[in-house]
């Protein structure tokens, strides 16, 4: 049985799903921000999230291929 389209699915599942992380650090600045550094240094727990969130996503990603 061929499983590629299986494989691409998946690939695509995870592509979105690592894409759709930032939309929630995004839109925690809005353009009206007078102090977009202190902003971003204020919301410093949204990236980490997104960095420890996309490595797992990327570990899983990884152990499906193989």
């Amino acid at each position: 049985m061929n499983t590629n389209w299986l494989e691409t699915f998946a690939d695509g599942v995870f592509a979105i799903a690592a894409t759709l992380l930032i939309l929630n650090v995004d839109a925690q600045v809005t353009e009206d921000v007078p102090d977009l550094g202190g902003r971003l240094l204020h919301i410093w727990p949204s990236y980490a999230a997104y960095v420890v969130t996309f490595f797992t996503i990327g570990i899983v990603w990884v152990n499906i291929e193989l």
